[in-house]
């Protein structure tokens, strides 16, 4: 009887999940069957739904749910707390699977090539979101000195950043932050936040929803110029030919024409302002230098000339994720992406054998977690194409229980699905006791100990 097929997912984030999913709907699910090993190099599960979207999002972090779902498949294995290639390497991996899917996504900052964006109260909100959302692998404090604050960019990350730094801790308190954040954020200063974007309203890339949750709170006052209410025949095409980018600038327009209220937080929406320098006195942020665009004709924009100095005295740049380099993998520095088609790993123009992408990683940091379901799917079809070629390699050593032994022999402590379970149960009690759902364990070693089996209630 023949054996089923070994496949090793590397990040078990969304992107890798859904591609496990994609195998387990295919048809050789059924015959001759698939086996399937996520790796994860946190001790926990779910990528950026965990690590990359704001506490105050239940409604996104409940994908998890479905992800459930897919981890609850017997043939279907975690290991967490296993770094590539730190703990496995890309030779070891091929010796136990007949193919490797990579799905490690990006969790890096974007550059901006302005001056003065290395200076001190100058970050990058990918390092921000890491800390609120409680990462092991971050500093545990957060600077929150600045009463006026900058963040660059007009996506779904730089609202979250704006909206966190201008809310209250103790509105985010019901939410799963740790007490370190909660600390953190109860200490912040901000009450005025200008969010900048260089182009207009048309060409925001906001969602709906989420843009219309700024106002939501009872704290935040969200201010609009009229000003910036502009558009050109480009972004009228934009706004017609698309539904989101309307009812952004529709949202945008009704705060634009109301009166200013007397929330004490301020959020200020500015478009058609272009950041060319971060300014610095004594090595700090003391302001943010803007250059006054124009719209072209085509939803473009162009530069006018004038500038604007804004008095802030810390700025966030949320301009796109970047992906790491992944060792003995070919990897385009410009699109921060594994060369690849179609999914297969493409190197000096020919296929890597048994080697895929997808995800971020495959297609680059954009669109929203449902993308990456596309992904997958073009992924796992290629992979079983290739299955059914014979063109994918054979494994030295394909038996479940060899690469558990290889790593249990070389010392690496791996947390599983069933470990999951005892620290999502341990989060809930730590929650349960102060009367919220959930608060996140923090500490590696802390989530690692709560994931292993328990002689007794494990404690905080």
């Amino acid at each position: 009887m023949p054996r089923p097929i070994r496949v090793a997912i590397v990040g078990a984030g969304p992107a890798g999940i859904y591609a496990a999913d994609a195998l387990m709907k295919s048809d050789v699910a059924q015959d001759p069957g698939v086996s399937i090993d996520l790796y994860e190099r946190m001790p926990a599960p779910f990528g950026l739904i965990r690590y990359g979207v704001a506490p105050d999002h239940p409604r996104i972090k409940g994908i998890i749910t479905a992800l459930h779902q897919v981890l609850d498949k017997p043939q279907i294995r975690l290991f967490g707390n296993v770094d590539y290639p730190g703990d496995i390497s890309l030779d070891e991996l091929h010796q136990f699977y007949d193919a490797l899917i990579f799905s490690t996504g990006a969790d890096a900052d974007r550059d901006l090539s302005v001056p003065g964006i290395e200076l001190d109260g100058s970050y990058g909100a990918a390092d921000f979101v890491s800390w609120y959302d409680g990462h092991p692998d971050v500093p545990r404090d957060w600077p929150l000195d600045a009463e006026k604050v900058a963040v660059l960019g007009v996506g779904n990350v730089a609202l979250d950043v704006a909206r966190i730094l201008a809310k209250t801790a103790d509105e985010l308190l019901p939410t799963e932050i740790p007490a370190n954040v909660y600390r953190g954020l109860a200490a912040n200063k901000a009450v005025e936040v200008h969010v900048f974007g260089r182009r207009g309203p048309a060409q925001a890339k906001f969602s709906p929803m989420e843009l219309r949750e700024l106002d939501h709170s009872p704290n935040i006052e969200v201010i609009v110029d009229p000003e910036d209410i502009d558009y050109d025949d480009g972004s009228i095409a934009t706004r017609r030919g698309n539904k989101q980018a309307d009812m952004v600038a529709s949202t945008l327009e009704n705060w634009a024409i109301r009166d200013i209220g007397d929330r004490p937080h301020k959020l200020f929406l500015h478009f058609f302002e272009s950041p060319v320098e971060v300014l610095g006195e004594d090595g700090r942020v003391v302001g943010l230098r803007t250059e006054r665009t124009e719209l072209d004709g085509t939803g473009n924009v162009k530069g006018t000339g004038r500038f604007r100095d804004w008095d802030v005295q810390a700025a966030y740049r949320a301009v796109g994720y970047r992906s790491a380099e992944l060792p003995k993998l070919p990897f385009d520095t410009l699109s921060g992406t594994v060369p690849h088609e179609a999914g297969r790993v493409v190197e000096n123009g020919t296929h890597l054998p048994s080697t895929y992408v997808t995800g971020w990683i495959k297609r680059g940091p954009v669109g929203l977690i449902g993308h990456t379901k596309g992904d997958a799917n073009e992924t796992v079809a290629c992979l079983v194409d290739d299955f059914k070629g014979g063109r994918l390699r054979t494994p030295e050593a394909p038996a479940e229980d060899a690469v558990t032994a290889f790593l249990e022999g070389r010392g690496v402590r791996y947390t599983t699905w069933e470990g999951w379970h005892r620290l999502d149960a341990h989060e809930r009690a730590l929650g349960e006791r102060e009367g919220r759902e959930r608060i996140k364990v923090v500490e590696r070693e802390d989530m690692i100990r709560a994931s292993e089996p328990q002689d007794g209630p494990a404690e905080a």
